[in-house]
């Protein structure tokens, strides 16, 4: 008797690995969440949460660990887009059935589209758009953090801590963000903040992206003016992906719904909802690039 087999899908984004792990009948067996799986942090960081969202998944659906290896698994990963890495992570030595490498815009594409044609922009801790249309693909920003990701999580994390600092001693324009800031860090002055950032990975800077909207709905001018300059680069990006003429766009992150409200109106007018997940859309990677094996 032939051994069950199963498909895996996962989601390796800057601040989350998330895993779906489904029957070949689609049926949703079980799901897992990991940190960080950016490969720009490194092939063992990388790998490590996607093992670990993975065991999570079956555990989830109450299967052995055994069956790692009847896991046909499909992998969008952030960073994969740079070739070296991506084959950095095509050699690794993995546990599965087999295994299929693309970039996290790639999968997220598929899923939110539900394995057709359109275009995306990711908003989460970095910042990347993405369009695939009548098998031509196009790719915008996702340089990375800190010299990329413009209006993403990691880049206004960055940016309110800049305004908060050069606040404190008149050096900038006052700004709420400064005392916000400070009481997110539970410090009383500005040098236990600064110690406490100065080796912090991107999620970390992402995770005061809130702070910057909170800010902003209180008429912080400084707020307001951070999160308009990334806005206004997001909507620069989803009119060159517009340009491709995609048949749906979409707009997925964790920063993405309070980031949509501050978009150009024309752009915001176009988006349409995410039919799937990136996990989705790497369940459909699988099943796609096994078909084509």
């Amino acid at each position: 008797m032939s051994e069950p087999v199963y498909f895996l899908g996962i989601d390796g984004g800057g601040s989350k690995c998330r895993a779906r792990l489904v029957s070949k009948n689609d049926e949703l067996l079980g799901c897992g969440v990991a940190g960080s799986a950016n490969i720009l942090e490194g092939l063992k960081h990388s790998t490590s949460a996607i093992l670990e969202a993975t065991y999570a998944a079956l555990d989830h659906a109450g299967l052995p660990h055994a069956l790692v290896k009847n896991l046909i698994t499909g992998i969008g990963l952030a960073g994969a887009n740079v070739p070296e890495l991506r084959q950095s992570l095509t050699a690794w030595e993995h546990p599965f059935k087999t295994m299929h490498v693309a970039s996290d815009l790639h999968i997220a594409c598929l899923g939110a589209h539900g394995g057709g044609d359109g275009a995306v922009i990711i908003t989460g801790t970095g910042s990347s758009g993405y369009s695939k249309v009548k098998g031509v693909t196009s790719k915008y920003g996702g340089h990375g953090f800190p010299v990329g990701d413009k209006g993403a999580g990691a880049w206004l994390g960055l940016t309110a801590l800049q305004h908060g600092l050069r606040a404190e001693g008149n050096l900038g324009r006052q700004t709420m963000l400064t005392g916000m800031l400070m009481e997110y860090f539970e410090v009383t002055d500005l040098l236990p903040m600064v110690l406490k950032i100065a080796r912090a990975k991107p999620s970390e800077y992402a995770k005061l992206a809130p702070l910057v909207f909170d800010a902003a709905e209180n008429n912080d001018d400084v707020a307001i003016e951070i999160i308009q300059d990334g806005a206004g680069y997001i909507s620069r990006m989803a009119r060159e992906l517009l340009k491709k003429s995609p048949p749906r766009l979409s707009i997925l992150g964790g920063v993405a719904d309070r980031l949509v409200h501050w978009l150009d109106q024309e752009v915001a007018s176009k988006l349409n909802e995410p039919l799937g997940s990136a996990e989705e859309g790497a369940v459909l990677f699988a099943k796609q690039s096994l078909n084509h094996m």
